[in-house]
């Protein structure tokens, strides 16, 4: 199964790659796969790799999924 994890840019470099944020957890990212990005801009990351941009509403729809899934898994459901 493949993860695809939305995150907001919050650094871009000039040799294509950046830094993306998910609530303090930063990692660098390769932003070379997708148009222009700009920081603060919602993305996708699977494998260190920016995928697809979001709109911040579904970014944040996303997110929210991610945390009730989480949520259920250290519950047992």
């Amino acid at each position: 199964m493949c993860l695809a994890i939305p995150m907001k840019v919050a650094q871009i470099d000039a040799d294509g790659l950046g830094v993306a944020d998910l609530e303090g957890a930063r990692h660098e990212v390769d932003l070379s796969l997708i148009g222009p990005i700009q920081v603060g801009d919602y993305v996708i990351i699977h494998a260190g790799y920016a995928i697809e941009k979001l709109d911040e509403t579904e970014a944040k729809l996303r997110i929210e999924l991610f945390k009730e899934l989480a949520a259920g898994w250290k519950d047992g459901a």
